[in-house]
């Protein structure tokens, strides 16, 4: 069996990857010393499902948690799982002034509804209509755009889509 963390690499920019690894971590440690442990209120059907499903819908997927049922994944992460890799980065040692802003980041994403792969999508589509090309040019210049953003390091869901 081989376990994968995917989080590091999920970019797009340094500040998403940063923000990203500080959510994965926070949460983490803070799952990791509730007294019931999650798997322990959750069977692995319902975790498998999940996967499925996140790896199928994204941001936009609904996923059962102990306690809420099945609710819409932003809304999980805003208001559980958020909460939780705060109590997490604070028990390691993370400064608010470090905290803060990198979970404000997954904070945005899921209030404004926007990843790396919700802007792909809406670029596409928009250069795709407004500059009447095909769909390989459009993927060119949605390439494109997705590079001079990354190098401009702001996290992904405050580029434009024009």
């Amino acid at each position: 069996m081989r376990v994968e963390n995917r989080v590091l690499p999920a970019g797009p920019t340094v500040a998403d990857t940063l923000a990203n690894g500080a959510f994965y971590y926070g949460l983490t440690r803070a799952l990791m010393e509730e007294d019931r442990p999650v798997w322990s209120r959750m069977s692995f059907s319902a975790a498998e499902d999940n996967l499925r499903t996140a790896a199928r819908y994204g941001i936009d997927a609904r996923l059962y948690w102990p306690g809420m049922g099945e609710v819409p994944a932003s809304e999980l992460v805003l208001r559980r799982l958020l909460p939780l890799a705060h109590r997490g980065l604070e028990r390691s040692g993370m400064d608010d002034a470090w905290r803060e802003p990198l979970l404000g980041v997954i904070e945005q994403r899921c209030v404004t509804g926007r990843n790396g792969a919700v802007w792909q999508k809406e670029m596409f589509h928009h250069i795709e209509g407004s500059a009447h090309c095909g769909r390989h040019e459009a993927l060119r210049r949605m390439t494109g755009q997705y590079i001079d953003y990354m190098h401009l390091n702001a996290p992904v869901h405050t580029w434009p889509v024009d």
